[in-house]
């Protein structure tokens, strides 16, 4: 397939800035084959049922963004990519020139040593453990989508109610709509909840650049499935519904290679196999994007060009901040 199978206009008045005021306040969108409908977030309680299994991600977003200044006083950006030790960590860094091996940046006085460079990453030593100089000295890494610097508030609401194990440079989007009480309720129905873990590296802003998606290669994202999860997955009866691209990337990541724990680069587009997940609860993904790619994989090209068609029309809210959609696995092809 190409690139350009997966662009769509969007005008930019419907690409969420800031969060509802409630979580749970979003409108969904509900794809079943080729049947379209709108409603609420809550409808959730209506089509989620008892035997069904909800996955969810667990990954904590870290303060992943820092302004510095170069050992020469140019202005550096930098964003975290992973932390690959306790003092070290692989980052994107914007500046005019490249940076050199034994060069340095400064933040407040702090020296960050240049170690090596990798691919379009730097490999910085931050001298002292990088998750704690990160929450002392960073910021929330807003999408280069939300064009406003992060406040208070996004502290909170660009977290999962359930983030528990810090690691991710960007949200996994799909849960911001959860809260405590929807949560409680699904369980209270029957509904089993379980998590897994993948941090979402600063890779999943970088465009598809090859019009021949078979020349694309994804970034490399860490994943974990816990054993308490595993033995819930194979004990289930209903569905699994995953939240979010990330889950899917993570429950298709094990089936394919029967690891519960590692580094995934999987790239799912309209064609593939899925063996994991039954259903899929997402946001509305940017024109192009991997993540668009692999929901028209999941719910059938046409019918989820028709979807977006329809939430354009009806002005729904895009990308992080913005609605949701459901949507069952297409069995019937792409109709």
């Amino acid at each position: 397939m190409r690139r350009a199978d997966f662009r769509f206009d969007l005008p930019e008045s419907l690409i969420a800035q800031r969060p509802l005021d409630e979580r749970g306040a979003s409108r969904l969108l509900v794809l079943t084959g080729g049947s379209i409908r709108h409603g609420r977030f809550g409808d959730l309680l209506d089509l989620i049922s008892p035997d069904d299994l909800l996955v969810v991600n667990d990954s904590r977003v870290i303060k992943a963004r820092l302004v510095a200044r170069k050992d020469s006083g140019g202005r550096a950006e930098v964003l975290v990519e992973r932390i690959v030790d306790a003092d070290r960590a692989l980052c994107q860094v914007r500046v005019s020139k490249p940076l050199k091996p034994d060069r340095a940046l400064y933040q407040d006085g702090h020296r960050i040593d240049v170690v090596a460079r990798d691919g379009e990453f730097y490999l910085l030593d931050f001298n002292t453990p990088v998750a704690e100089y990160l929450d002392a000295h960073g910021h929330v890494p807003l999408p280069p989508y939300i064009e406003r610097p992060p406040d208070a508030a996004d502290e909170d609401r660009y977290q999962t109610v359930y983030a528990a194990v810090p690691g991710a440079v960007a949200a996994p989007t799909a849960g911001l709509h959860f809260d405590d009480d929807l949560l409680q309720r699904l369980q209270s129905n029957g509904v089993s909840v379980v998590s897994v873990t993948l941090h979402v590296g600063a890779g999943t802003f970088q465009p598809v650049r090859e019009d021949d998606l078979s020349r694309h290669r994804m970034h490399a994202e860490r994943y974990a499935i816990p054993r308490a999860t595993r033995h819930a997955i194979d004990a289930c009866n209903g569905r699994v519904i995953a939240v979010g691209t990330t889950v899917v990337r993570t429950l298709e990541s094990a089936a394919a290679t029967g690891e519960d724990c590692g580094e995934t680069r999987l790239f799912i587009t309209p064609g593939y196999r899925f063996r994991a997940v039954d259903a899929l609860v997402t946001n509305f993904h940017l024109p192009e994007s991997t993540l668009l790619m692999l929901v028209s994989a999941f719910a059938g090209t046409k019918p989820v060009r028709r979807a977006y068609e329809e939430a354009v029309e009806l002005r729904y809210r895009f990308f992080s901040y913005g609605d949701a959609m459901f949507c069952v696995r297409n069995e019937d092809g792409d109709v």
